[in-house]
């Protein structure tokens, strides 16, 4: 019986120390906190069909330096690009607009540019009181390479370095 407690023990730790959980806002959350503590919002636009979304979350979100960072640095916002539910941010509300089959959600398409693909992360910051998008990745981006990705704007390396200046001095601690 002790021994199957250690099993546990040690099961348990290693699970914390590899799997560390993103808090996840809504954007009206995220717009909220961002005025008493201003920070970007980094937006994961899915859905709940798609397979390469649910991949990134268990490897990229999933993964306890990405998790930590987006937690201390960004106000991580989850936006599932078919909810029916409105979304109002300031005096603009966003609907769900039925098509086809499924549809899509005005402001995913908004985020998106209209290039509804998934999974897609859209960085936002605020200026002069207005959300602006700075970057729009699309597609599954593995865990080392989202962490060079968060970290060129979370850092804001973006606004006085190029990607190729940045990726020639930075090393991701994620391992491939």
């Amino acid at each position: 019986m002790k021994r199957l407690i250690i099993v546990i023990s040690n099961i348990m730790l290693v699970a914390t120390i590899y799997c560390q959980e993103v808090k996840w806002y809504t954007i009206e959350e995220a717009i909220e906190l961002s005025k008493k503590e201003p920070r970007k919002m980094m937006v994961d636009v899915y859905t709940d069909w798609c397979g390469w979304c649910k991949v990134m979350d268990k490897n990229t979100f999933g993964n306890k330096i990405i998790a930590d960072y987006l937690n201390e640095n960004y106000y991580p916002v989850k936006l599932n690009a078919e909810q029916k539910e409105d979304i109002t941010i300031g005096d603009q509300t966003y609907k769900f607009v039925a098509q086809g089959r499924r549809g899509y959600h005005e402001l995913a398409a908004v985020l998106l540019n209209g290039k509804m693909g998934y999974p897609s992360v859209v960085f936002l910051g605020m200026v002069n009181n207005q959300l602006q998008v700075i970057y729009l990745k699309q597609g599954y981006t593995p865990p080392k390479d989202f962490d060079q990705v968060i970290k060129f704007f979370g850092e804001n390396y973006y606004k006085n370095k190029t990607w190729e200046e940045f990726m020639a001095e930075y090393k991701s601690p994620i391992e491939e």
